[in-house]
């Protein structure tokens, strides 16, 4: 091979920078119509600031000169075309702070909020707080102080402890009903006082013995009963640990429910002075003097002695 021209299709014509050489320049290379770099290149450099969007760009000055230096502001006020400033964009900053426009009086000058007035009420309401806690606090020890003393001072219901004489041991107090003992009663068949037994409540420690046989009976008339009506006749009794009954008779009428007089304590058989006891039974009675009669009638266990008797309300009064 040759060294030669082999027609227009040589490297020497691909090459971007052939037209700086002798031979290139020669065979006719050119530099090229666009901008720096490779043929019909596009790019196109300019200067910062140049280029503006929508409007034409400035004629450039011939090779070798330096273009004309413009000020940002034109002549008689007219705005470089090279410049813009961003609030002259959509969207761009405000040109000017905004006021807000103030009351009348105000030649239109803004007004902030009335911080003094704010924090005078906020003292105020804080003063109104300690103050009415002090009350609070001051009404409180003023309480306890009354209480207190309250307390020092005996009521005249407190004085008043002694308690007041009852009618009877287990009877209600504010009726005041009757009470009875062993020998205010009326003894007969057989019935007869005795104070050999140690217990006994009644006046002097005498209770009615002998009640053990047929036809024995005890009568208590009862006076001043100011209201018709039921009630309960209790009867103190002492039994040797065995059960023990008889028969309630009321103004002549008798129960056809004996007086119930068991064993209730449990006390052993033949100690006498261990079995005193309290039984119950109603009656009814009229206003005004009723009797009350206990007897041992056929049938009845009768091996008891008899100590007290009282009447209360049905039920007791608390």
């Amino acid at each position: 091979m040759t060294p030669g021209n082999n027609g227009p299709s040589t490297p020497e014509d691909d090459d971007p920078f052939g037209y700086l050489y002798a031979d290139g320049q020669a065979r006719g290379a050119q530099p090229p119509s666009g901008g720096y770099g490779y043929p019909n290149s596009v790019s196109r450099v300019r200067t910062v600031g140049e280029r503006q969007y929508g409007q034409q760009a400035p004629t450039a000055a011939p090779y070798g000169q330096v273009p004309q230096q413009q000020s940002a502001q034109g002549a008689h006020g007219r705005t470089n075309a090279h410049y813009a400033a961003p609030e002259t964009f959509p969207g761009g900053a405000p040109t000017a702070p905004q006021h807000q426009v103030g009351g009348s009086g105000q030649g239109g000058r803004g007004r902030g909020p009335n911080t003094k007035g704010l924090l005078i009420g906020a003292i105020a309401v804080v003063a109104a707080v300690v103050v009415g806690i002090g009350v609070v606090m001051m009404n409180g020890d003023s309480d306890e102080k009354k209480n207190d003393q309250a307390g020092t001072t005996p009521t005249q219901s407190q004085q008043n402890t002694t308690p007041s004489p009852s009618s009877n041991a287990s009877g209600d107090a504010k009726v005041k009903l009757p009470t009875i003992d062993a020998k205010a009663l009326r003894l007969e068949g057989g019935a007869t006082l005795a104070s050999d037994v140690k217990g006994a409540k009644a006046d002097g420690g005498v209770y009615v013995a002998g009640f053990n046989a047929v036809g024995a009976k005890v009568t208590w008339t009862v006076n001043g009963v100011k209201d018709k009506g039921s009630y309960r006749l209790y009867v103190r009794y002492g039994i040797p640990g065995t059960d023990a009954n008889a028969t309630v008779s009321v103004n002549g009428t008798p129960k056809t429910q004996p007086l119930n007089m068991k064993n209730f304590g449990g006390t052993p058989a033949g100690v006498w002075e261990k079995g005193w006891q309290e039984t119950w039974a109603l009656v009814n009675l009229t206003e005004g003097t009723n009797t009350i009669e206990l007897s041992c009638q056929q049938g009845n266990q009768c091996n008891a002695v008899l100590d007290q008797m009282w009447l209360t309300t049905d039920p007791p009064s608390a």
